[in-house]
């Protein structure tokens, strides 16, 4: 099978290679082996190739956490049948015209959903999920505040923010972002470039804050975000974007009462696994019911790879950007 192979640690623009004669996977006992038609591209890619992610595969590797396909071999125990479409994550191995999964990790695609976009679902929206729903436990009237609201993760978190009834700010770098904020369903926006957002955070809630805030970003977007935190409000710690580890100060979550809270998503796949197919489940309902749908900015085929990281990168994205394999 065709497959992009890692062989040495660093650039993606200088360690990635397109192989054509890669070893076909197996499937699993309790296990299945997928055609992959759809690959999305995620921030942790290019970690995994630099060799700076949590887990470093083992060398050489084909990159790739999501995939959506159709099952075509079943292993002797797996609950799915050749034929079935099921999206799936792994730590790597989807940015191939195969890959091997246990059923742990395959969910079924739901009807009325593309390719694209099941490969897109999982990670974002699951991150999503978890954050408001498990961490945070927003409720319905309360404000959302979304740093990053047009990326990968922002964009489902106005969308899950939305359907579980709160109010929600997002925070964008561009005109064309905002945009995608509002067409997610963002109450309102702010250029967080040429606006500083705490003004705007407190006119908007009249001074009172918001209830949660979502913040990918880190760095100063952190540091400011505790100056808008309403009283009893929870900061929800989902990355970095911006290269630096914030620090707070104790007093400060006294005296507001506040929590900062962390999520890993992948993490339950290890430490909860039985949590994710009911997550899997609400979002599958969510999806059906037209609250929410993945965001893609881009198609590209497999061969493209090097041109979806770059774009990645350069923060040329918004949404998703995906492979589709032939």
């Amino acid at each position: 099978m065709k497959a992009w192979r890692v062989h040495e640690f660093g650039s993606f623009r200088e360690q990635l290679t397109f192989a054509q004669d890669v070893e076909d996977p197996k499937a699993p006992s309790a296990g299945v082996v997928i055609r992959v038609r759809a690959a999305a591209l995620n921030f942790p890619d290019l970690l995994a190739i630099a060799g700076k992610y949590q887990m470093k595969a083992p060398l050489p590797f084909t990159p790739g956490l999501e995939a959506a396909g159709e099952v075509i071999e079943a292993g002797p125990q797996s609950r799915f049948k050749v034929g079935d479409r099921v999206m799936t994550v792994a730590l790597w191995g989807a940015f191939a015209q195969k890959i091997a999964a246990v059923d742990a990790a395959c969910f079924p695609v739901p009807d009325g959903m593309t390719d694209a976009q099941a490969a897109s679902f999982m990670i974002t929206h699951q991150t999503s999920y978890f954050g408001l729903v498990h961490r945070t436990a927003l409720r319905e009237g309360e404000t959302l505040l979304v740093h990053g609201g047009a990326g990968g993760v922002g964009t489902t978190a106005i969308q899950i923010g939305k359907a579980l009834g709160a109010t929600v700010i997002a925070t964008a770098g561009s005109e064309e972002k905002l945009e995608i904020c509002r067409q997610c369903g963002a109450d309102h926006v702010i250029n967080y470039r040429t606006d500083d957002f705490v003004p705007h955070v407190r006119k908007i809630t009249k001074n009172r804050g918001a209830d949660v805030i979502y913040d990918p970003v880190g760095g100063d977007v952190f540091d400011r975000s505790t100056k808008v935190v309403a009283f009893g409000g929870r900061l929800l710690v989902i990355g970095f974007a911006s290269g630096r580890i914030p620090e707070i100060k104790a007093n400060r979550i006294l005296l507001k009462n506040m929590s900062v809270v962390g999520l890993v998503w992948g993490n339950y796949q290890f430490q909860r696994p039985e949590m994710i197919g009911p997550a899997h489940q609400a979002l599958t309902e969510l999806f059906e019911q037209g609250k929410i749908k993945p965001v893609i900015c881009a198609e590209l085929p497999l061969e493209e790879l090097p041109e979806g990281l770059a774009m990645l990168e350069e923060r040329r994205s918004h949404g998703k950007v995906v492979l589709k394999v032939d």
